[in-house]
């Protein structure tokens, strides 16, 4: 599954492909060469091809900064899929709980693969040197300080490109209080949340097919099922079926509100709702 997180970094690099769309598509050809060989698709290697391509993304900036410590050459000299593979290594030192020695290992071996021998020795002692500090120690080294710097240092911790962090502030008003929580919400795992269609499907059905570990329920929708750490929408059966969809919980509650209001009289401008000022919050208010 490495392999698979490596192609679809290389398309996002390549083709600036949208990582949503490259990385299902690259399951599904796997689920399926799985199948053709008779052998059962692990849902666990699907979940850790997932975290790596994901985690690599979102925490991209602050591991260019930890790479480029640890190289001996501006990283614009470095071959991008080599990149690729030190940042696929780098998040599993630092943004997993995979064990240092398993994690250079397997992205070593990743790189004899996909690199060559040649460069899989460079990809070796550069993980080993990253493998030396936790992302702590590694920020304190790589961040400039925030009195001096206090946009770049943000930028570096929270993986953020600089202009975003300036932009984000401005919307704040200026002063610290607020940008750092806003920073780090915006790395959070976003949440993926399926529908259970009325009358063909319910969320306690989607519920039951899956690990209880693997699902949430809505916070206010009574159709709604999250799943938890993320999870891959392709691996629910009622989904495959076309029973159920990924949709957040906000539109539910709209599609709701739209079902139950009359389609004739003065309430039947509730069916222009979304499409109005504050769209499906102005909705909301008017039903609560």
């Amino acid at each position: 599954m490495r392999i698979l997180a490596f192609e679809a970094l290389r398309a996002v690099d390549e083709r600036e492909a949208y990582a949503n769309l490259v990385l299902p598509s690259l399951l599904r050809e796997a689920e399926a060469e799985a199948t053709r060989k008779g052998r059962e698709f692990d849902r666990r290697d699907a979940a850790l091809a997932t975290e790596l391509v994901y985690g690599t993304l979102r925490r991209q900036g602050t591991y260019d900064a930890v790479i480029a410590a640890c190289v001996d050459r501006p990283l614009r000299e470095v071959d991008p899929p080599v990149l690729d593979v030190l940042a696929l290594g780098a998040h599993q030192l630092l943004g997993t709980r995979i064990p240092s020695h398993a994690a250079v290992s397997a992205t070593v071996e990743l790189a004899r693969v996909v690199l060559g021998d040649g460069r899989s020795k460079f990809v070796n002692a550069v993980l080993r040197r990253i493998a030396a500090q936790d992302l702590d120690a590694w920020l304190e080294q790589v961040a400039p300080p925030y009195d001096d710097d206090p946009e770049d240092h943000l930028a570096v911790v929270h993986s953020h490109p600089r202009w975003i962090v300036s932009a984000l502030w401005d919307a704040l008003g200026g002063g610290r209080a607020g940008i750092e929580e806003l920073l780090a919400a915006d790395n959070e795992r976003p949440e993926v949340t399926l529908v259970a269609r009325p009358g063909r499907s319910t969320a306690q059905e989607i519920a039951d097919s899956l690990l209880p570990e693997a699902t949430v329920p809505g916070r206010w929708s009574p159709y709604a099922v999250r799943l938890a750490e993320g999870g891959d929408p392709s691996g629910v059966e009622a989904v495959r079926e076309g029973r159920a969809g990924v949709q957040d919980e906000g539109s539910q509650l709209v599609a709701a509100a739209l079902a139950a209001a009359p389609l004739e009289g003065p309430d039947a401008r509730w069916l222009d709702g979304c499409a109005g000022p504050g769209g499906k919050a102005a909705l909301l208010a008017a039903l609560a």
